[in-house]
């Protein structure tokens, strides 16, 4: 069933009208006033005819703005996890400053400091605790 142009225009219709205006004005072809000239005159219009009027003088986008995909690590994550690297690194420094001047292996401490530390970044990392993964999957 072919549908005239002539027919009356959704509210999504109007919406994906305003969108292509919004990558036009991002594209520099349009400056903000006019923008917002024709964004009135989308959701004044009622036909698809009107609609096609409004980008008449504009060329034809081809496709829509490519999505960056999200990290797969949190940056809070990310963030923990560097924390973790540089004291990690940090205590077994010590430690080994230690043992050099000692002349000899002393107790291996940082692994109370390393140890509990990383399994518990490990277990919300791999588990989705406090990230709302965690929440989404039970639900």
């Amino acid at each position: 069933m072919d549908i005239s142009p002539g027919t009356r225009a959704s509210d999504a219709e109007r919406d994906q009208v305003v969108r292509l205006l919004g990558r036009h004005m991002a594209d520099g072809r349009l400056d903000l006033a006019e923008y917002d000239q024709r964004v009135a005159r989308v959701y004044g219009t009622a036909t698809r005819d009107d609609l096609q009027l409004v980008l008449s003088d504009l060329p034809k986008l081809t496709k829509e703005p490519v999505a960056q995909p999200k990290p797969r690590i949190p940056l809070w994550q990310r963030i923990e996890g560097g924390s973790w690297l540089g004291v990690s690194i940090l205590v077994l420094v010590i430690w080994a400053a230690i043992s050099i001047g000692v002349g000899e292996f002393t107790y291996p401490w940082p692994v109370w400091v390393i140890g509990p530390w990383g399994a518990v970044l490990a277990f919300r990392m791999l588990t989705g605790w406090e990230s709302g993964r965690a929440c989404k999957r039970a639900g």
